[in-house]
């Protein structure tokens, strides 16, 4: 939300190409903060430059994240709230955005959001998927360790319509994956 209320930011995949360029060989580590929606992003952050990703919203599902756990039209629910939420700020991560305001909400600006994420279970099931999603990725890339992911990944533009084609399609999905969902 941050680059749609301030109209600051970078898209994180070409975040992370850019900075782990701009940075390589100082040993200041890069982190993917934000863009990871499937398992299969993972890999691509890491070949990308990332030496590790932030989980945020997938782990907000799970039995161990903070969060009330909210029953709505019959399925399971955390609440969330990103960093940069009004409801966040009055908690104090305000100063992380730079602003000082002591007494009036209504003065705070928001780049942040309050909703809430599919219950996903206990947080080890979704750490196998993230696990396995990342392995299968460095399968495919022929890549036996990071180190050698990081070298030899390589990426290719898709339109949309690649990306329409790479998630399932002209079928009803009857049963939910623990590593997909639209």
């Amino acid at each position: 939300t941050t680059r749609v209320v301030a109209g600051v930011g970078f898209p994180q995949f070409s975040a992370v190409l850019e900075v782990a360029a701009a940075i390589k060989g100082s040993g200041v580590p890069v982190i993917a903060d934000g863009g990871i929606r499937y398992t299969g992003d993972i890999p691509k952050a890491i070949a990308a430059g990332a030496d590790t990703v932030m989980l945020g919203s997938l782990l907000a599902g799970t039995k161990e994240s903070p969060g009330e756990t909210i029953i709505y039209e019959g399925r399971k629910f955390k609440s969330y709230r990103g960093m940069g939420s009004v409801e966040a700020m009055k908690q104090g991560s305000k100063d992380r955005y730079f602003q000082d305001v002591e007494d009036d909400i209504k003065k705070l600006v928001p780049e942040g959001i309050v909703g809430r994420v599919p219950y996903k279970g206990e947080l080890y099931e979704s750490i196998h998927q993230f696990v396995g999603g990342l392995r299968a990725g460095m399968g495919y890339c022929g890549a036996k360790d990071i180190a050698t992911l990081k070298e030899t990944g390589r990426f290719v533009k898709i339109t949309s319509s690649g990306i329409h084609e790479s998630h399932p399609h002209d079928v009803t999905i009857t049963k939910e994956s623990p590593n997909y969902s639209r």
